[in-house]
């Protein structure tokens, strides 16, 4: 059984519901959830809206490939409503957005995934849950651990 962790995202509809509608999803999909983190409100990243989100941060042990996991997830983003994906750092309101975020201590780069994400490090909304459900893990290419990795980026934020 791999480990799987995935960051969840909505500033839609009812938010709350919509988490733990995409929670049932997954575990229905890709395999028992083993941690959820708190839900954070947080402010949108990288787009203006007047629509807080709620994240959070679950870990899945899953028999899946992350190729799978990801067909997998972006059906269920569908399932939710989630019509459009981001595209080329452009974007917007959603119901729900899943991401992959790490798989064991996978590396992959192509044109569909890149694990570790790529902009999990950079983003408050990922790290802070994530060291939330596993501060001890360590980021496969980085050697550190989730904790380290959220408490560099809040001492950047606030210098």
């Amino acid at each position: 059984m791999a480990k799987v962790y995935l960051g969840l995202g909505t500033n839609l509809g009812n938010k709350e519901e919509n988490l733990r509608l995409t929670a049932e999803k997954l575990e229905e999909r890709i395999g028992e959830i083993i941690s959820l983190s708190a839900f954070y409100i947080t402010e949108p990243w990288g787009f203006d809206s007047v629509n807080s989100f709620f994240n959070a941060v679950c870990c899945i042990e899953t028999n899946l490939f992350p190729f799978q996991i990801l067909e997998e997830t972006q059906l269920i983003e569908k399932k939710i409503g989630r019509n459009q994906k981001s595209v080329n750092g452009v974007y917007a309101d959603r119901l729900i957005d899943i991401d992959l975020l790490l798989y064991d201590n996978l590396k992959i780069e192509s044109e569909r995934l890149t694990l570790p994400h790529p902009l999990m490090t950079e983003r408050r909304f990922v790290m802070e849950p994530l060291a939330e459900i596993a501060p001890q893990l360590k980021h496969p290419t980085l050697g550190r651990t989730m904790k380290e990795l959220f408490d560099e980026l809040v001492a950047n934020e606030h210098p």
